[in-house]
């Protein structure tokens, strides 16, 4: 079987439905003409105007061909798009007649087929092509499948319009990048369209223009946009989701508007304006609709807005119940829960004064946080902060739990089902399945923060986590509860919140221990991005599934989670009903010879009693304890959300290091090792962690850590602004030198202090370039993130100094 070699970008058949009655060929104009040199060394611009038959029109040699050694192969022309474009024609004919059951049938097809479309260019594809930092043309393959239905969310959800030529001499045109993208406070030479870019989707005044032919093209608008013109052309619009469920009318389409021969030339220069090289129409005299048109960029809004008498068709609540007495709701935007009115916040009507607490809800005066922040690097003004979320969390658990005066013993022996429900209940309301996450979190901004990823367990968390925020700037953590909506309802811990006595003492403990940092900034306690976004749950876990075979992680690899374990699995063995440990002491005839069995039954509620995460309600009934590990983020989270908020990897997990080191091994084009010297004096002497808040904050009130802090940050943002190849070593020794002295000044302070602190040792990843894995780009582009680093720049892994070696 030949292979097929010369890839159509715009299929023929598509070609064919903008040629004249009767003619075979297409009008077929070249943006950017090949330059010849003649033989006296002058430069002639090759021809720019042509007729061509299809099988010449918008097609590029090897554009989806892959490669394996020497053997070239066509499936991605001959299976993918060859069944894509089956069922797109089908899609197509359908929308451009007016049976509303081919409508319905066809619906799917038809945005399916437009968000490959609007990839599957040159200009699509170079575009996917920036999302990496490299990307060979084999792998470019695979992420142009991997990130399909990126769009169908947006356009489904939105006013779907199609407009007629018919009425008009002029018809239609045919670019190269067929599927437009128009918004009007976005001019041609606005930095959004910078090749190969488009203003974003999101943006509540982007529209989508896709021409079906000559006669008809189709118009999709964001019905915020839609509804009120006037609104910021720029934001996102409301629950900019990728992915979702949403319930839609699939022949609600309007179908009134007979465009004027001006407005079909407008839209003609609107998709001209927007092509990449080629263009192409049934006439010659259609290819030059810039010499008619008149009005500027933003005017041209009037010819693509829909009709107002029209929009009744779109948006509204829905309520669909169900035959078990279930009712699904959906509003206008496709949110399945109303807005909690607690959680908003009414922008200010001015611009705060540089002493007023910004609005962001960080606490800091606004002069130190958002002032000199565009807003796009903002997070938002409109909802309550992670960390004012947090403060609320914190009221509810005091008023519940009556925390004034009470020690851990008192909370721990009062802790009834009632209590553990609500509380679960009390977080579920702060953080609801609609949340947009990616708007709460710090954005790359340059501030010199840090991800930790490892166990949220009580006893690990406070040995080098916290006191991390003195080396590693703003340490981010993934929230120790469980958000209940996230789980089957029979799973829930207010459904069965007997079986989460002991798991919400390691939560809450874990919550206090890092709260008082919370408090001040320095730490961001943020909840599991998978709570909120199912897709991302599921692509990460498939992800992961995938990375993980053959991967091996054996018993005594990670000492410090081993002891852990242990200790989690007795507690779960103390935690028994007393018919069941006495069924276990008969198993041990020495022990059961040498005790009573009240003696015993004494014994194991007196170390239940002493054991700080020892439930002390009696277990009876039937029903097990839930014990959950928490090891998180996991590996792809902990990557997505470094890059997602511009920060370094921090981990105190030996079993996370191994990861980020395969990642790193993954990744061997485009990066090189850096900072050698800096990263072999770190790691030659040990570095000591204060535990315990009070002490973290007496020497954070200082400035003896500042010396240590500033390297690493110098180095945070050397490794992001240098590429490979543009290595500075004087720089580099310079750093290790600094860090030398810095240390020096931290080991005194806490010798002075006399706090209690922890010995570590910290092993560190520098490479310009960064670590990055191409999974945890993808999924970045599912979640609609707008700005994000392409790649981690450093990773750091603290594990304790080995005993009797004192450096």
């Amino acid at each position: 079987m030949s292979v097929t070699r010369n890839n159509h970008y715009v299929p023929q058949w598509h070609q064919t439905r903008f040629m004249q009655p009767g003619s075979n060929t297409l009008s077929y104009l070249d943006l950017k003409p090949t330059v010849h040199t003649k033989g006296d060394g002058a430069l002639v611009p090759g021809k720019s105007l042509f007729q061509t038959p299809t099988v010449r029109a918008f097609c590029t040699r090897d554009l989806y061909s892959t490669f394996f050694g020497t053997d070239v192969n066509d499936e991605i022309e001959r299976r993918l798009f060859g069944n894509i474009d089956a069922r797109g024609a089908d899609a197509i004919r359908a929308f451009s007649g007016t049976d509303q059951t081919a409508w319905h049938d066809n619906f799917e097809n038809l945005f399916q087929y437009l968000d490959i479309q609007k990839l599957r260019t040159p200009k699509g594809l170079s575009w996917l092509q920036t999302q990496y930092p490299e990307l060979s043309q084999n792998e470019l393959m695979q992420e142009m499948q991997g990130i399909r239905m990126l769009n169908v969310a947006t356009w489904t959800t939105g006013v779907r319009e199609i407009v007629s030529a018919e009425n008009s001499p002029t018809k239609f045109i045919l670019t190269d990048h067929p599927v437009t993208i128009y918004n009007h406070a976005a001019p041609p030479r606005d930095r959004r369209n910078d090749f190969p870019g488009d203003p974003s989707i999101a943006l509540k005044a982007s529209q989508t223009i896709y021409p079906l032919g000559l006669d008809h093209c189709l118009i999709l608008t964001n019905l915020e946009y839609a509804k009120d013109p006037s609104t910021n052309p720029l934001e996102k619009r409301t629950f900019a989701r990728n992915f979702q469920r949403a319930l839609v009318n699939t022949i609600n389409f309007i179908r009134t508007r007979h465009l004027t021969e001006t407005q079909v030339i407008e839209i003609n220069f609107i998709a001209k304006s927007r092509a990449n090289r080629y263009i192409a129409a049934g006439r010659n005299e259609w290819l030059h609709p810039e010499a008619s048109v008149t009005k500027p960029w933003r005017d041209l809004r009037t010819t693509l807005l829909p009709p107002e008498d029209e929009l009744f068709h779109f948006g509204g609540e829905i309520y669909v119940g169900y035959e078990g007495g279930g009712v699904h709701y959906q509003d206008q935007f496709g949110r399945e829960e109303e807005p909690r009115p607690w959680l908003t916040k009414a922008l200010p009507e001015a611009s705060p004064n540089n002493r007023d607490i910004c609005p962001c809800g960080s606490g800091l005066k606004f002069s130190y946080c958002c002032k000199l922040k565009p807003p796009r690097l903002r997070t938002s003004w409109s909802e309550k902060s992670i960390r004012e979320r947090n403060l609320m969390f914190m009221t509810g658990i005091e008023n519940l739990l009556e925390l004034d005066g009470k020690d851990w013993n008192d909370v721990r022996s009062e802790m009834t089902d009632d209590k553990i429900s609500t509380l679960y209940k009390i977080y579920a309301s702060l953080w609801p399945r609609e949340t947009d996450l990616l708007s709460l979190l710090p954005k790359p901004d340059g501030t010199f923060r840090s991800i930790y990823t490892g166990s949220l367990h009580p006893k690990l968390i406070s040995e080098f986590a916290l006191g991390s925020a003195l080396y590693f700037g703003e340490i981010i953590i993934q929230h120790p509860f469980t958000n209940p909506m996230s789980l089957r309802e029979e799973m829930r811990p207010t459904h069965d919140p007997r079986a989460y006595r002991g798991e919400v003492l390691k939560s809450l403990l874990t919550f206090v221990s890092v709260f008082p940092l919370v408090k001040q900034g320095l730490v961001h306690l943020v909840p599991d991005p998978w709570d909120f976004d199912l897709h991302l749950r599921d692509q990460t876990m498939n992800m992961a599934e995938t990375r993980r075979r053959g991967i091996r992680f054996d018993h005594g690899s990670d000492p410090r989670m081993d002891v852990v374990i242990e200790e989690d699995a007795q507690r779960i063995l103390m935690g028994l009903p007393d018919e069941a440990l006495l069924s276990q002491l008969v198993k041990v005839p020495n022990l059961a010879s040498s005790i009573s069995p009240e003696d015993f039954i004494a014994h194991v509620r007196e170390m239940r009693r002493q054991d700080p995460l020892g439930v002390l309600q009696d277990n009876v009934g039937d029903g097990g304890q839930l014990n959950i590990m928490k090891m998180a983020p996991n590996f792809e989270m902990a990557m997505y959300l470094a890059q997602a908020t511009g920060a370094q990897i921090l981990t105190d997990s030996a079993f996370r290091w191994m990861e980020l080191q395969g990642a790193l091994n993954r990744r061997h084009l485009g990066a090189a090792p850096a900072l050698e010297e800096l990263r072999t004096t770190i790691r030659s002497s040990p570095i000591r962690f204060p535990v315990g808040f009070s002490p973290i904050m007496e020497l954070k009130s200082g400035e003896a850590f500042d010396g240590v802090s500033s390297v690493l940050s110098s180095a945070y943002r050397y490794l992001l602004k240098t590429k490979p190849g543009g290595a500075k070593p004087n720089f580099e020794s310079q750093l290790a030198a600094r860090f030398e002295r810095g240390k020096r000044l931290a080991d005194a302070a806490i010798e002075s202090a006399k706090v209690p602190h922890a010995l570590a040792r910290i092993s560190s990843i520098f490479r310009l370039g960064g670590l990055q894995d191409n999974t945890v780009n993808r999924l970045l582009l599912m979640s609609s993130s707008e700005h994000h680093l392409p790649s981690v720049p450093m990773a750091t892994y603290i594990s304790r100094w080995p005993e009797g070696n004192q450096g």
